[in-house]
C-alpha cells in the first residue's frame, strides 16, 4: 500500500512534532482494496493552532478542525485542491486537509451536529464515522489501526454501520443513502443490521436536503451497477425520497412489444446506458424515458395503449429534477430526451422535412443522446439489436439534413449581387452565369473570393449564349455528382443503401 510521499511527509512532520497521525477513511478503504485512492484525509491529534505552527503556510478557515497544509508535489494528489502552479519546474502548490480527533453531538436536524468537539484519542475519532469500512486507519510506517472490523468486512464486501447502525443513521440519515451508494459502486451487500435500521428510519430522509439526496443519487446512477443501486433503493424504502414515480411502474404490465413491467423496463434501460458508459443525461433519460406509462395505461394485456406517455413522463421527469434541484441546463436536456424518445422512424415513409423537424425539436446537439436513449429502449424492451437497420438509416438521414448541402449558396456572390454588376434584370442569363461559377469553384475551392468572382462574372457575361450554357449545365452536373458522392459516403458511415 503505497501512500504518495507529499502525504506520508505531512504525517511524519506530525509524529516529529509529539502528535499522532494517520490516513483515514475511503483513502484507506481503497488502498486495501488495491484501488488508487480518490481523495487523501489525514486526521490528528494535533489541535488546528498546533497543526499550523508546524505547517507556516497552512490555513484554517471552518469550525471542523481542518487545517488546509500546502504542499509541493509533481502529481496530482486527489481530492487535492492546486492553488499555485510553475510550469516551470513541472510542480505545483497543492492543499492537503488535516483535521483534528473530534467527537460530535447529537444531530437535531439528522443532518449536522448540533456542536463538534475535539478529542484526544483516535478510537473517538474513528467510532463517529459512518461504516466500518470507513473506519481504518495507518500511519506513516503502514501500521494499521481497525478498531470495528472493517478489513474483516472487506474481505466479506459487507457494508456494515460502525457501532449502532440507527444511532449512526439517526446522526446523519443521508449516510443511509450513502450505504446504498457505497454498496453499489463497490458490489458489496448491505449487512442485515444496518439494512434493518434503514428500513426502520428512511421516513428521516425527509429532513434532508434535495441537493444532497440528488448528489448521492447521480454518485449511484454513475457506476456501472446502477440497476442494483435503483433496486436497493427500492428494497431499503428510500427511493421514496428520490424519485417516487418511478414506482408507480412496479408490476405494471405491457403490451404486446414488451415483455417486461414497466419498472423491469425502465431499469434495464438504465443498465444498458451504463454499459455503454453513456453520459449522466442519458442514464436518467433512460432510466426516466418510460415513467409516464403507468398514468398513461389504458386496457389489459397484449392490447393495453400507453397513448402520450411520452409527455406525461417529460412532464414528470421534470418534477423530478426541479424537486431535486437539478440545473436548469441539465434537467432541459434530460426532458427533452424523455419528450422525444418515441420519435416515429421507418425507411422510405419518413421525409426530409419531418426529420429537420425532430431535430429542431431535440436540438442538434442532442440528437445523439437521443438516439442512444432509443437503444436503451430497445435493449430495455427485451430485442436483441439495438441499432437495427432502420435507426442506422435514421442516422444517416440526420447526418444528410444536418450538413450544408452543395448549392449556389456557398457562392461568396449571390444573384443579387450579379443583377447589381451587370446592371441587367432577373433571368435565366443570372441562373447560368451562377451555374458556370459552381462548375468552377467545386473543382478550386480556393476561388470562392468576392473579388475572384466579380472578375469572373465581367467574362462569363462577355461568352455567347451557347458557350455560357454549356459551362452552366457543367456546373450543374457537377453538383449532382459531388452530392452523390457526399451522401454516398454517409451511407457507407452508417452502414445503409
Amino acid at each position: 500500500m503505497t501512500i504518495p510521499k507529499e502525504i506520508k511527509e505531512v504525517l511524519q512532520k506530525l509524529t516529529e512534532n509529539n502528535f499522532q497521525a494517520f490516513v483515514v477513511g475511503g483513502c484507506m478503504r481503497d488502498l486495501m482494496m488495491g484501488k488508487e485512492p480518490t481523495d487523501w484525509d489525514i486526521t490528528t491529534n494535533a489541535k488546528p493552532e498546533e497543526i499550523q505552527k508546524i505547517f507556516p503556510d497552512s490555513f484554517y478557515e471552518n469550525e471542523f478542525g481542518t487545517v488546509g497544509v500546502k504542499v509541493s508535489s509533481k502529481e496530482n494528489l486527489p481530492n487535492a485542491e492546486i492553488v499555485d502552479s510553475n510550469a516551470e519546474i513541472a510542480n505545483s502548490l497543492q492543499v492537503v486537509e488535516v483535521t483534528t480527533y473530534r467527537t460530535e453531538a447529537k444531530y437535531s436536524d439528522k443532518r449536522h451536529p448540533d456542536e463538534i468537539k475535539f478529542a484526544d484519542k483516535l478510537e473517538d475519532d474513528l467510532k463517529r464515522r459512518d461504516f466500518t469500512i470507513n473506519a481504518l486507519a495507518m500511519d506513516s510506517k503502514g501500521k494499521i489501526v481497525d478498531l470495528f472490523g472493517g478489513q474483516e468486512d472487506l474481505k466479506k464486501k459487507v457494508v456494515k454501520a460502525v457501532g449502532n447502525p440507527e444511532e449512526r443513521f439517526s446522526e446523519d440519515a443521508l449516510r443511509m443513502l450513502r450505504a446504498v451508494r457505497l454498496a453499489t459502486a463497490l458490489g458489496f451487500t448491505i449487512e442485515e443490521k444496518t439494512t434493518e435500521a434503514i428500513k426502520k428510519l428512511h421516513s428521516t430522509m425527509q429532513a434532508i436536503s434535495k441537493e444532497r439526496i440528488r448528489d448521492e443519487f447521480l454518485k449511484i446512477t454513475e457506476t456501472p451497477e446502477a440497476k442494483q443501486g435503483i433496486e436497493l433503493l427500492k428494497e431499503t424504502g428510500l427511493l421514496k425520497y428520490v424519485a417516487p414515480e418511478l414506482l408507480e411502474g412496479v408490476g405494471v404490465e405491457q403490451n404486446l412489444h414488451h415483455i417486461y413491467t414497466v419498472w423491469e423496463h425502465n431499469l434495464r434501460a438504465l443498465d444498458y446506458a451504463c454499459s455503454k458508459n453513456y453520459s449522466a443525461e442519458v442514464r436518467l433519460a433512460s432510466l426516466l424515458h418510460d415513467v409516464g406509462k403507468p398514468k398513461a395505461k389504458r386496457g389489459q394485456g397484449r392490447n393495453s395503449t400507453f397513448y402520450a406517455h411520452e409527455m406525461i413522463g417529460a412532464k414528470m421527469a421534470a418534477q423530478i429534477l426541479d424537486r431535486l434541484k437539478f440545473p436548469k441546463k441539465q434537467a432541459d436536456k434530460i426532458i427533452k430526451l424523455v419528450r422525444w424518445h418515441l420519435f416515429y422512424y421507418n425507411v422510405g415513409e419518413v421525409t426530409e422535412s419531418s426529420v429537420r423537424r425532430l431535430v429542431a425539436n431535440i436540438g442538434k446537439e442532442n440528437v445523439e443522446d437521443l438516439l442512444k436513449v432509443r437503444e436503451a429502449d430497445r435493449i430495455g424492451s427485451g430485442t436483441p439489436k439495438a441499432v437495427p437497420y432502420k435507426l442506422r438509416h435514421l442516422k444517416f438521414m440526420i447526418d444528410k439534413v444536418a450538413r450544408d448541402p452543395l448549392s449556389p449558396k456557398m457562392l461568396k456572390i449571390n444573384g443579387s449581387d450579379l443583377m447589381q454588376l451587370l446592371n441587367i434584370a432577373p433571368g435565366p442569363k443570372i441562373g447560368a452565369i451562377i451555374s458556370a461559377l459552381m462548375n468552377e469553384i467545386l473543382d478550386e475551392p480556393g476561388k470562392n473570393k468576392k473579388e475572384y468572382l466579380k472578375k469572373r462574372v465581367f467574362e462569363l457575361n462577355k461568352l455567347n449564349e451557347k458557350e455560357l450554357a454549356d459551362l452552366s449545365l457543367q456546373g450543374k452536373q457537377k453538383v449532382a455528382e459531388k452530392e452523390q458522392k457526399e451522401v454516398k459516403k454517409i451511407k457507407e458511415k452508417h452502414f445503409v443503401s
